[in-house]
């Protein structure tokens, strides 16, 4: 009987295995294909064609950055295949490389920029792409600017163009530009918090936050000399292209409130009468416009036009196919403040930074390198680690061009000033060459919970960098010769690096910052321009064509190491304070570089050169 059971449930068995290994096949098929359908949704690249007559669409999304923030690649995937879009900012060189391209393409007509979805860009970023547009317009083409409203940034970025139309609820909110920090010596003695700040010069306020409940009156002047020199540059500009008379245009500006009352409080009717726009138009007033302009697409239902990304998918990008046989200029971009070891996102790392620049050096191919460096400075170690790698490439026969863009101050200074040259944008900040130490103790903090330290050491400086015991003056005697000898070594590295005198520089240093024009003027720069001008100056002292530059990248290990370091701390709490009031953002790049600084101090001796300055693209928001 047994016999016959086992005989009868054999077929159900196989039965039962063929299904179910079945069904497990067909999953495991269903999963390949739906990977491979994704796979073939994010790498397929239709065909683009371009109408002839066309407007190409430049409308950036988020910051206008050089470096380009690290974002998982996973991540890139998924929101590509939701449809949510995976790139909140816009590279530079991309825009420029767009518009270079189209004012020689006789299938673009002409260029309309959206300012819409666009965030935060510097003034000599903004300029750059001015000067492309300003190429563009000399072709004989047209270029037109539309917004829902214009904050500083945007407009500024419009005034290129030859007409500019503004919604009906729109706006066009200039104010100026002006700096303000965050205070905290009244919340340190609350807390019982002993700073105790060692620097060298009246100009150097990157502590004073911790020193003060306001902006002293020397931070103020060295301010104002700045920013009215950069607002003059930025009113001068848009009163050119407006046509407007300069004096007019600020004055305007100033009385901003009454100007307002003598139109209702209609904003838009004030940008329209004081001659900042052209028109108020509604978007579909716009599209008509547009549709007279280029004339109809081909299923008639919009004008011919082709959208930014689209058109850049169609040229080859600068700097990506030089000609290897005629020696290479390597591009080394990087932007934030300056740490030790391989920092994080947003800062720059001293180990990576040295690996680009070491892997430049020892390739034959490279005869000179670019720096292209957006810092206030940072770790004072780690700047003079970096100027020694840059140092190094000279001695072995590199060609050593920094160029500067918003800001490239104290550390940022630092570490560039024994290059060959030295190009700056008019609007760069840069100089701020002065150091300072923190050392904070708790003694009272903890005596008020009735804690108390002590102890006992073998020598009479053991309890030297102690937090909890008072720092006495022997000890603090030891910090501030620190600071002076590092101050002095800054001194007479600049000193050599620009061929003055030590007394020359010490006129022009003790922590004051300037204008590029102004740094141009005192020898603490050799010309004005952008990337491109670098460029051309590394070429010329290098014999090597322009166009056989590259950019010289991080390696995978450190790219995913960044992402695994993630971003600063005071940045993530202000992210998730945001949710609560999007405003809150709007602190997040003065608050995040001023806070965060203080919070990652891993100089190994406690010493900084670092520029507690908003850098422009902050100012023009």
């Amino acid at each position: 009987m047994k016999r016959f059971l086992y005989l009868l449930s054999r077929p159900c068995v196989w039965l039962w295995k063929f299904l179910s290994s079945g069904l497990t096949v067909i999953f495991n098929l269903l999963m390949v294909t739906v990977l491979l359908a994704g796979l073939a949704l994010v790498l397929y690249t239709p065909k683009i064609s371009i109408p002839s007559g066309s407007a190409l669409i430049l409308a950036p999304e988020g910051d206008i950055v050089e470096v380009r923030s690290p974002i998982d690649p996973l991540t890139r995937v998924l929101n590509r295949l939701s449809g949510s879009p995976f790139q909140q900012e816009t590279c530079l060189q991309d825009i420029l490389d767009t518009i270079q391209a189209a004012a020689d393409d006789q299938r673009i007509k002409m260029l309309v920029l959206n300012t819409n979805k666009m965030g935060d860009a510097s003034l000599d970023q903004i300029r750059a792409i001015g000067t492309a547009i300003d190429t563009f317009k000399q072709n004989g083409k047209k270029v037109l600017a539309v917004g829902n409203t214009f904050n500083q940034t945007q407009y500024y970025l419009a005034s290129w163009a030859d007409s500019i139309y503004l919604h009906p609820m729109g706006a066009v909110q200039i104010r100026g530009f002006s700096v303000f920090r965050l205070y905290v010596r009244e919340m340190l003695d609350k807390l019982g918090i002993n700073a105790h700040v060692f620097r060298v010069g009246d100009y150097k306020s990157a502590i004073e936050p911790l020193l003060r409940n306001d902006m002293s009156p020397e931070d103020k002047e060295a301010n104002r000399l700045w920013l009215n020199n950069l607002w003059n540059i930025y009113c001068t500009d848009i009163a050119r292209h407006r046509r407007l008379n300069l004096t007019v245009l600020q004055d305007n500006i100033n009385r901003t409130v009454s100007q307002l009352a003598s139109v209702g409080g209609n904003r838009a009717q004030l940008a329209l009468a004081s001659g900042l726009v052209d028109g108020l138009k509604t978007p579909l007033q716009i599209e008509e416009l547009l549709k007279q302009t280029v004339g109809l697409s081909s299923d008639k239902k919009s004008y011919k036009h082709i959208g930014f990304r689209d058109y850049l998918e169609t040229i080859t990008p600068s700097y990506t196919e030089p000609d290897r046989e005629k020696g290479l200029i390597g591009i080394i971009a990087v932007s934030g403040n300056i740490m030790p070891g391989k920092g994080t996102a947003r800062q720059i790392g001293a180990e990576d930074l040295i690996r680009r620049i070491r892997q430049a050096r020892q390739d034959p191919l490279i005869k000179a390198i670019v720096l292209r460096i957006n810092s206030g400075g940072g770790s004072a170690t780690a700047s003079e680690l970096i100027r020694e790698e840059l140092a190094a490439a000279k001695q072995d026969g590199k060609v050593v061009v920094v160029s500067m863009g918003a800001m490239a101050a104290s550390g940022g200074y630092w570490l560039s000033a024994n290059a060959d040259a030295i190009v700056a944008a008019p609007t760069t900040l840069t100089g701020s060459i002065g150091i300072f130490g923190i050392i904070p103790t708790m003694e009272k903090t903890l005596a008020n919970l009735g804690i108390h330290g002590d102890g006992t050491g073998t020598t009479d400086i053991a309890h030297f960098g102690n937090m909890a015991t008072a720092m006495g003056e022997e000890e603090a005697v030891s910090w501030q010769m620190d600071v002076e000898q590092g101050y002095q070594r800054f001194l007479d590295t600049v000193a050599r690096g620009r061929s003055l005198k030590v007394e020359e520089v010490k006129k022009i240093a003790g922590g004051r910052v300037w204008d590029g024009e102004t740094a141009l003027k005192i020898g603490l720069v050799d010309k004005l321009g952008n990337l491109r001008e670098a460029i051309a100056e590394a070429a010329g002292r290098a014999n090597v064509p322009e166009e056989n530059a590259l950019f010289i990248e991080l390696d995978p290990r450190s790219y995913l190491n960044r992402l695994k370091r993630g971003e600063q701390p005071v940045e993530t709490l202000i992210r998730g304070l945001s949710a609560f009031h999007p405003g809150i953002l709007q602190m997040r790049q003065s608050a995040g570089d001023q806070l965060d600084f203080m919070i990652d101090n891993r100089d190994p001796r406690g010493l900084y050169s670092h520029c507690l300055l908003p850098a422009p693209a902050f100012l023009l928001r």
